[in-house]
């Protein structure tokens, strides 16, 4: 086995290489041609493919969960009829994405409500289940870790202008960049109620907010200020920079019940 860590390779030709088995973390593919190739099994996370291209290929077995903007499959642009399944299956779905703060609040008290919901339901499970990832993704404790993050990030930050609001509990997404000014125990192991309690002051923050909301206050711009994501300097609305937490609210919520039921399924689980 051989390791490539940290070397330019860029344009570099692999032609009848076996790869088979082989990680790739944080490396740049962008322009890379890919013919002839044999993915079967591939897995692919934090991966941004704008402008990708993908032509006589046979996508059998796959799994998709994103981002589809401008996507088009044999012709036919499929983000909106996702999205409109989606919303189908979920109306309250179609809420997440408000342009009033009478929308916002009525948002926010949806994801609250779905969010006690899933938290009952997770106490019915053993507390190392909790700590448990089901197929490579985050655990249960890990998530509302995550959400934690997200919060202080576009609202803390972003919205309140606190250059530095983050707690060591919270976690950011697995490719985030290492920012040496923000100390976080990444690896650490907290119990749900702990956890709970951090989360239960960051919903406190995004409620307070959302219930202060104008329409002048929703379209104004904010600049977040100190390191962290967004990046410093970068200029939203109110409106958008709430809109990602709605967004992370609820597609994490989704996540946490599809393990939980792969949790429950597995003949180990026990009430």
């Amino acid at each position: 086995m051989t390791d490539f860590i940290e070397q330019d390779l860029s344009g570099s030709r692999f032609e009848r290489v076996h790869l088979r088995g082989a990680t790739f973390h944080q490396v740049h593919l962008n322009d890379a041609t890919i013919r002839d190739a044999d993915l079967s099994g591939i897995s692919i996370r934090g991966a941004w493919m704008k402008g990708a291209r993908l032509t006589g290929v046979e996508l059998v077995d796959a799994q998709i969960y994103g981002e589809l903007v401008n996507v088009t499959v044999n012709g036919v642009e499929i983000g909106p009829l996702v999205e409109a399944e989606l919303n189908r299956r979920m109306p309250e779905r179609a809420k997440m994405r408000p342009e009033t703060p009478a929308g916002f609040g009525e948002a926010w008290q949806i994801l609250e409500r779905l969010w006690a919901e899933t938290v009952e339901r997770a106490r019915t499970f053993p507390p190392e289940a909790l700590d448990e990832r089901v197929d490579g993704e985050w655990s249960f404790i890990q998530t509302l870790r995550h959400l934690g993050f997200a919060t202080a990030c576009w609202v803390n930050r972003t919205i309140l202008g606190e250059p530095t609001p983050y707690h060591p509990l919270e976690l950011p997404w697995e490719e985030a960049p290492d920012w040496e000014a923000i100390k976080l125990d990444i690896d650490a192991r907290p119990p749900l109620d702990e956890v709970l309690a951090l989360r239960a002051g960051r919903q406190a923050t995004v409620r307070e907010v959302i219930d202060g909301l104008t329409p002048e206050k929703l379209s104004s711009e904010v600049s977040p200020v100190g390191p962290g994501w967004p990046e410093e300097g970068m200029t939203v609305s109110v409106g958008d920079a709430l809109r990602v937490v709605l967004n992370e609210e609820w597609e994490h919520r989704l996540y946490a019940e599809r393990d939980l039921d792969a949790l429950e399924s597995a003949p180990n689980k026990e009430n």
